[in-house]
């Protein structure tokens, strides 16, 4: 009986150093690098394409990176990403000689909003946005933007404070998340005659999925549908209190838009009200970019997902 106790505690040590020194090995390496593939890649910069990138960028790219007291893109602390990822800023990306974009060339943008990994070979962490499915056309547009001389970005001399990453950050970095592949073939604009396929790419490139599905961790990035509870909500996102509030089912189960019309889900996508009810709160912001066509794809190609019952007892102002 003794030696049976002796090669358990000898087996429990082992397991406790094996864990010991994963972690010791894992908040050590930090965030892995990857090799940086050259990307021969000029922006088409036009007119254009400078007005659809900053529609994009004012969706994709402001909530994180737009500094509320400077009113540009000099970014911020955001408070909203939740405390177990660490402490975290998003990096100015002005023109500002010092920003964290000053030094990329058009190909390693590319290649960053593609794959996520920067020009230095880092890979950019879970809460950063990647853009593994979007169109040719509008990653050229939102790099056009990019570049341009917007006032949002007019150069700023805030510096990008270094966020504190925490363990699991790193240790999701290393054994879950992974960058994505360079796309093999040209991706084009889908038909915006299509209702359904427009809404359909605007779900999964505005990044609708990402919250509303089940969970961040479950997401499929680069297949949207086989994400867990796809669209079906629940998705515990922060309010900027750091409130939990839990991502609405947008499927059309009754627990979900079942019984919204079109023109509801129109003016709360694009205004955040609804008739009869307090105002869509943050995270949830108006989408008020968006024409009523493009809110209403969106609203026609939920009613095709697969429905998920699913009730959420909706978040309101207090």
């Amino acid at each position: 009986m003794k030696k049976t106790f002796k090669f358990l505690g000898i087996a429990v040590l082992i397991v406790v150093l094996f864990i010991a020194g994963f972690a010791i090995y894992i908040s050590s390496k930090g965030i892995p690098s990857y090799p940086v593939e050259e990307v021969s890649y000029k922006a088409t910069i036009t007119p254009e394409s400078i007005a659809r990138g900053k529609k994009l960028a004012s969706m994709l790219c402001a909530g994180c990176h737009m500094n509320n007291e400077t009113r540009k893109l000099s970014g911020k602390h955001m408070a909203d990403v939740p405390k177990e990822f660490g402490d975290i800023y998003s990096p100015n990306i002005t023109h500002h000689k010092d920003s964290r974009l000053a030094e990329y060339t058009d190909g390693e943008l590319l290649f960053l909003l593609r794959t996520g990994i920067k020009r230095d070979g880092q890979y950019a962490p879970p809460y950063i946005a990647k853009l593994p499915n979007m169109a040719d056309e509008d990653i050229n547009a939102i790099i056009s933007f990019l570049r341009s001389d917007d006032p949002l970005l007019a150069a700023d001399a805030t510096p990008s404070q270094k966020s504190k990453i925490s363990f699991l950050t790193k240790a999701l970095c290393n054994l879950v998340f992974k960058p994505f592949p360079l796309p093999e073939q040209a991706i084009a604009i889908p038909d915006t005659n299509n209702s359904v396929e427009l809404g359909r790419y605007l779900v999964h490139n505005l990044d609708c999925y990402t919250c509303h599905s089940a969970d961040f961790k479950t997401n499929d990035y680069l297949d949207p549908p086989k994400s867990e509870g796809y669209l079906g909500g629940g998705n515990q996102t922060l309010n900027m209190e750091g409130k939990v509030v839990q991502t609405q089912n947008l499927t059309s189960h009754t627990t979900g838009i079942g019984d919204w019309t079109k023109e509801q889900f129109v003016r709360a996508v694009r205004s955040g009200q609804k008739e009869g009810e307090e105002a869509l709160r943050y995270p949830m912001m108006p989408f008020n970019l968006l024409t009523e066509k493009e809110a209403g794809s969106i609203f026609d190609y939920l009613l095709t997902v697969p429905s998920i019952d699913n009730n959420v007892e909706r978040s309101v102002l207090n």
